[in-house]
């Protein structure tokens, strides 16, 4: 398993935010320390305007430079904007290594999927997984999936993506939530809504559902929004999943026999490297 990081995505924060550094710290100690997975460990790569310029238009990208809060979740920390093209860099290099033949996690900050082309929202400023989606088409490749179980639904990656040729979005997120979207279903946009306080085995249910929509899509790309906050224990949701949910996740992602690509969203618990460990674990089939 290779894992892209960069410590300097942990060099801004909030006081009391709950996107905050231990985020990726802890998970980059537990994957340091486990023996359960050997993980290879890499840096992202670099990006362009015009591969930003895809999903998002110039005036947000200015807009990315001024000192200026976009809303209460969302401030306009130092730097932000190359603290969130090295969110999109991570991306990209998994990109590459995943049309190798590699299995391979981005785990860094700032996450993206409520990034819509115009605005930033949600903790999110560039959308990661959208513009790795449409550099894979570019770069030819016949039909991409995302595949977003973040519980929020990626309001953002629907936006940019729908009616995209080669590309169709399936998102697995409780309704009604933050940010109020994603209730139906229209064209290559796929949602599988689950209310607050759903058993398990009904939450579950939602997501096998979407992965046999998704199979039927026939994908030569999986981008994934990875977001955790699905679990019982997440501070901003009302949700049942286990860790072993997280790992069942991965093994069917792996048995689909497509390149895949995942990508860190939300997931705010304390046992958050526990949960990202499990969804590896399940990617590599062990």
């Amino acid at each position: 398993m290779i894992v892209i990081t960069d410590s300097r995505c942990t060099a801004y924060h909030q006081m009391g935010h709950p996107e905050r550094p231990l985020r990726i710290t802890s998970a980059v100690e537990a994957l340091r320390a486990t023996n359960s997975l050997p993980v290879t460990w890499a840096e992202p790569g670099g990006v362009s305007e015009a591969q930003l310029l895809r999903a998002h238009s110039s005036r947000h990208l200015a807009r990315l430079g001024q000192a200026v809060d976009f809303d209460a979740d969302t401030p306009a920390h130092p730097d932000i904007r190359a603290h969130a093209e090295r969110s999109v860099g991570g991306a990209l290099r998994a990109l590459d290594l995943a049309l190798k033949g590699e299995r391979v996690f981005s785990l860094l900050r700032p996450p993206g999927h409520h990034a819509t082309r115009e605005v930033a929202m949600g903790f999110c400023y560039l959308n990661s997984v959208a513009i790795t989606a449409l550099e894979a088409r570019e770069r030819g490749v016949e039909r991409v999936a995302v595949f977003d179980f973040d519980v929020h639904h990626g309001n953002g990656t629907e936006e940019i993506l729908r009616f995209k040729p080669g590309c169709a979005f399936f998102s697995i997120h409780q309704f009604p939530a933050y940010p109020g979207t994603g209730e139906s279903s229209h064209q290559n946009i796929h949602n599988y809504p689950v209310p607050p306080g759903a058993p398990r085995a009904d939450y579950r249910a939602r997501l096998a559902a979407a992965l046999e929509d998704l199979k039927r899509f026939d994908p030569k790309l999986v981008a994934v929004s990875a977001g955790f906050d699905a679990y019982v224990g997440d501070p901003l949701s009302d949700a049942a999943l286990e860790a072993e949910d997280f790992h069942w996740l991965g093994k069917s992602l792996r048995d689909l026999g497509q390149p895949t690509v995942s990508l860190l969203e939300g997931g705010y618990s304390r046992n958050l490297p526990e949960l990202i460990l499990a969804y590896l674990r399940g990617l590599e089939g062990r």
